[in-house]
């Protein structure tokens, strides 16, 4: 009934900002495997799950098509009625009394935007065809429900990532591991010199996206020692193909996906 929805808001209102971290998370845990145990959850609140297991958890078949927090924001939208409704209450008591007035709305609108933001982020998790819009959006609802600001969690590189690949195999063998990845935009790779050095990074000037040039993206000289690395951002969407310039004779060849 009405009156025991209104109670339930009431007496649930009042616990949401310290549960907006465990609850996310477990819907999240929901939506990839199911409803989560109460192990699960004892889990997340312990702190036991860290962002890039959130990550890989969603990312893995996630289902798409579900609503996560339809009942949060409805809920959110049900407290913020009854708190205007007061407010326009006391506001008139004030007027009468000849008092000051300070102008009236939502006691935290931040606050409700971020819920908003919250809800939609992890909509897209769940329904979006796109693994970058996946990833990003799960990323910002990860902070969001960690309790970073707006304005933090939609800085262009909050969700960048960055990939790793080694040069040469650990048996030696000439190879980029892996030789194909796939990142997004504003994501980074870094190649690592591993066995069978020296090794470079060097663009094909025939396969990169067009206005991109060879020379921004390709190393200058060689990585001698191991462990030495590489590191290039990417930010131009499109195919990229890569050789070892010492040993592409061999079949050093990579192939990097920006999407």
């Amino acid at each position: 009934s009405d009156g025991h929805w209104g109670q339930l808001i009431s007496t649930r209102s009042r616990l949401l900002n310290k549960m907006l971290y465990k609850i996310a998370v477990c819907a999240l845990i929901a939506a990839t495997h199911g409803a989560p145990t109460l192990d699960a959850a004892a889990t997340v609140s312990d702190g036991h799950w860290g962002s890039d297991e959130l990550l890989e958890a969603v990312e893995h078949d996630a289902p798409h098509g579900r609503e996560l927090f339809p009942m949060l924001i409805r809920a959110h939208k049900v407290r913020a009625s009854r708190d205007r409704a007061r407010s326009a209450s006391h506001t008139a008591d004030v007027a009468r009394a000849g008092e000051p007035m300070m102008s009236i709305g939502d006691k935290n609108p931040a606050k409700t935007l971020e819920m908003l933001q919250l809800n939609d982020e992890l909509n897209t998790v769940v329904k979006s065809d796109s693994m970058c819009s996946r990833r990003h959006a799960m990323a910002r609802a990860a902070g969001l429900a960690a309790g970073l600001a707006m304005a933090q969690v939609n800085k262009p590189g909050f969700a960048a990532a960055t990939k790793m690949v080694k040069l040469g195999a650990d048996n030696g063998q000439l190879v980029f591991v892996p030789d194909e990845i796939e990142i997004c935009k504003g994501d980074s790779v870094t190649w690592t010199n591993n066995k069978a050095g020296p090794h470079n990074v060097v663009f094909d000037e025939e396969a990169i996206p067009e206005g991109v040039t060879q020379e921004s993206i390709s190393m200058d000289g060689l990585l001698n020692d191991e462990g030495a690395t590489f590191t290039k951002k990417f930010d131009v969407a499109g195919s990229y193909a890569y050789y070892c310039e010492p040993h592409r004779g061999a079949g050093m060849n990579g192939a990097l996906t920006v999407a």
